[in-house]
C-alpha cells in the first residue's frame, strides 16, 4: 500500500486514476481544482468505502501547495494541467505564460515541497504526466505542447540529479498519454478560434483549420481510457520503475517512428 498524492483529479483521467488506485488498496490524496470537485470525490469514496481523501489543492496557490508539507507521501503524481492553442506568430504571449505557470512552474514548486520529506525519509517516487505531444508537436497547439516538452526535460534532469543523492532512493517517471476522448483536446483547440476568427493572419482559412483539427482528434482519439489508467497504476506499483509509461501503444509506436525519421 502506497500513500499517493495526485493533482488534477477532479475530472477526466486524473479522476479515474485516483479512484482506480484507491480501489487497488492504495491511500490516495485526490486533490482537485475546486471544492465542489473534492466534495463529489469524497462522496464516491464514502459510498464505495475507498481509502481516498479529496481536498482542494490549486497548484497555482502557494497556500494550497503548503497543504502537502505535513503529509506522508510515497508517490506524487503531477497530473494537473491546462491547455491552450493558437498560431505562434500572433498569439498573446501571456497565453504561453499561463500554461507554463500551471503545467510547469507550479508543478516544480509542488514537487520541491514533496521532495523535502522524501529526501529526509530516503525514499519516494515522483511521476510527471506529460503527453505524446511532449515528444512531437502539432501545429497550432504549441502553447500546450511546449509545456509538455518542458516537463520531459525537467523529469529527465531530476531523475539523473537524484541519483547523486546516495542517501535517498527516489524514482522519477513520466506518463505519456496519447489522444483520448475525454473532451480535453476539443476544449484545448477551441480556445484559439475565439480570437483567430476575429483577427488573425489565418482568418481567411480559419474555418478550414478548425475542421481539420477537430477531424484529426475525432479520428485519433481512443474512447476507452482504461489502458492509460493502467499505466498510472503501473507507474506506482512497478518495483523497477520505467522511464516512460505510454498508452495507447500504437500511438506511442507511431510517434517514435516519426521521431526516428526526423519528422
Amino acid at each position: 500500500m502506497k500513500k499517493i498524492l495526485i493533482t488534477g483529479s477532479g475530472t477526466g483521467i486524473g479522476k479515474e486514476a485516483a479512484i482506480a488506485l484507491s480501489s487497488k488498496g492504495h491511500y490516495v490524496y485526490a486533490t482537485t481544482h475546486t471544492l465542489e470537485q473534492a466534495e463529489k470525490l469524497n462522496k464516491i469514496s464514502k459510498k464505495n468505502h475507498l481509502p481516498l481523501k479529496s481536498f482542494k489543492l490549486d497548484i497555482l496557490s502557494n497556500n494550497d501547495r503548503c497543504l502537502v508539507d505535513d503529509l506522508s507521501i510515497d508517490v506524487l503524481i503531477n497530473n494537473a494541467a491546462i491547455g491552450d492553442s493558437g498560431s505562434v506568430c500572433e498569439i498573446d504571449v501571456n497565453r504561453y505564460r499561463q500554461t507554463f505557470e500551471t503545467n510547469v512552474f507550479s508543478s516544480i514548486e509542488l514537487t520541491q515541497r514533496v521532495l523535502k520529506n522524501m529526501i529526509k525519509r530516503g525514499s519516494g517516487r515522483i511521476v510527471f504526466v506529460s503527453s505524446l505531444v511532449g515528444r512531437i508537436t502539432l501545429p497550432f497547439l504549441s502553447p500546450y505542447t511546449a509545456t509538455k516538452f518542458a516537463i520531459e526535460a525537467i523529469a529527465t534532469s531530476l531523475k539523473e540529479e537524484l541519483k547523486e543523492l546516495k542517501s535517498a532512493d527516489i524514482d522519477v517517471a513520466l506518463i505519456e498519454p496519447g489522444a483520448y476522448a475525454t473532451g480535453f483536446n476539443q476544449k484545448n483547440i477551441s480556445k484559439q478560434f475565439t480570437w483567430m476568427k476575429k483577427s488573425s493572419y489565418f482568418k481567411t482559412n480559419v474555418n478550414s483549420l478548425e475542421r481539420k483539427q477537430f477531424r484529426y482528434f475525432k479520428l485519433t482519439e481512443v474512447k476507452n481510457t482504461s489502458s492509460i489508467v493502467q499505466e498510472y497504476i503501473k507507474s506506482v506499483e512497478d518495483l523497477k520503475v520505467k522511464d516512460r509509461y505510454v498508452s495507447p501503444c500504437f500511438q506511442g509506436t507511431y510517434i517514435q517512428f516519426k521521431r526516428i525519421l526526423g519528422k
